[in-house]
């Protein structure tokens, strides 16, 4: 089998009202489809991470980087993402390794659909049933704490037995007060994750971790900048709060310096960011060398087949409707959240096939 063309489209599509994390505000969501076809008649897909990268800045690295898979055989994964991380070629991380990671996923979409097999069994399956939280909790324009309970107990009845919420884009005291808010909507029984998106300092985090503590917060996500990783080690030995990162890391380097500077209890990798599944799995390994769990970050129809491979998943983030007008209408097959869980589909590949129909008038290149 050999790979004949390797093309992209970028679609984008505005939110109702912007959201809001510690540090960034988000007016659209994006996606950038990567689309590599075969001699056989078997296409893959796959997706690359950059919300906040210019389209025309998107393509341009995708398309110097398709070079490297014309013309090959998907499954020698291996070999093809080691001739397009070189970086004497293409640089180290950033844009480049977000189109690696598209281009893998794909590669893993063919190998799934060449063999009749899902993804999370050709990695392993070690179980088929994952933990999930709903993400949300962004701020927005006229939303205060009555929408921000709302919206949490919606996510409850959802089927899940997990929220996250943003932190870090208003002042400390407030904070802890949106805290209070998400658990007492959620009950006691509902694990209650925070993400401040790198907007602290060292010593805010600490302050505002110590403030959190009493509302029994199953995590601190992403407290200060990827790169302080002596901010991390500080966070982690000044609160009972366990530290989460990773979703800004770049491949088994990244996260070798990450998990042996013990920066987080919780490791994080994107695999639309950090090198796709073929690195992922590294990752996960190496964290499970040390003992430490992997709870992915992003779109939840790579990373359920990711997680689920592994000894240490921990859980799946989930994005619904809170944070994308478009759920449930961007795939023909969807993920559903039931009794806390997502089950991990049993179709060949990835398991995903777009809906090219709800998606064209979204196409912006």
């Amino acid at each position: 089998m050999k790979i004949t063309d390797a093309s992209m489209e970028i679609y984008r599509w505005d939110r109702p009202v912007p959201i809001r994390n510690g540090m960034y505000t988000y007016p659209t969501v994006a996606l950038n489809l990567i689309k590599l076809e075969t001699d056989e008649g078997i296409t893959g897909y796959g997706y690359m991470g950059g919300e906040h990268v210019s389209d025309e800045m998107t393509m341009g690295t995708f398309n110097n980087m398709k070079q490297f898979v014309i013309g090959q055989d998907p499954f020698d994964n291996e070999r093809l993402w080691d001739e397009m991380w070189q970086p004497k070629l293409v640089g180290r991380r950033g844009t480049s390794t977000r189109a690696i990671s598209g281009i893998d996923i794909a590669l893993w979409d063919i190998k799934g659909k060449a063999t009749d097999t899902s993804v999370h069994k050709l990695l392993g399956a070690y179980t088929d049933r994952i933990p999930v939280y709903i993400a949300g909790g962004y701020y927005e324009e006229g939303k205060g704490l009555n929408e921000l309970a709302a919206e949490m107990e919606t996510a409850v009845e959802m089927g899940s037995n997990a929220v996250k919420m943003k932190i870090g884009g208003a002042p400390i005291n407030e904070d802890v007060e949106r805290i209070r808010t998400v658990r007492e909507a959620v009950g006691p029984d509902v694990k209650v994750l925070m993400d401040a998106n790198c907007a602290y300092r060292y010593y805010e985090a600490i302050e505002l971790a110590r403030k959190a503590e009493k509302y029994d917060v199953f995590w601190f996500e992403e407290p200060v900048n990827p790169d302080d990783y002596e901010g991390h080690r500080l966070i982690s030995r000044s609160t009972s709060i366990p530290i989460a990162t990773g979703e800004n890391e770049y491949t088994r380097y990244g996260f070798r310096d990450l998990i042996n500077n013990r920066c987080a209890a919780i490791i994080q990798p994107d695999a639309l960011i950090m090198g796709g599944p073929t690195e992922f799995m590294k990752v996960a390994a190496l964290a499970s060398a040390h003992d430490l769990p992997i709870a992915p970050h992003g779109k939840q129809e790579v990373h359920i087949h990711l997680v689920s491979a592994i000894p240490n998943g921990l859980i799946l983030e989930y994005y619904a409707g809170a944070v994308d007008p478009m759920h449930g209408k961007v795939f023909e097959e969807q993920l559903e959240v039931a009794d806390g869980h997502v089950l991990a589909p049993d179709r060949p590949g990835f398991g995903f096939t777009p809906n090219f129909e709800a998606l064209a008038p979204h196409r912006v290149m």
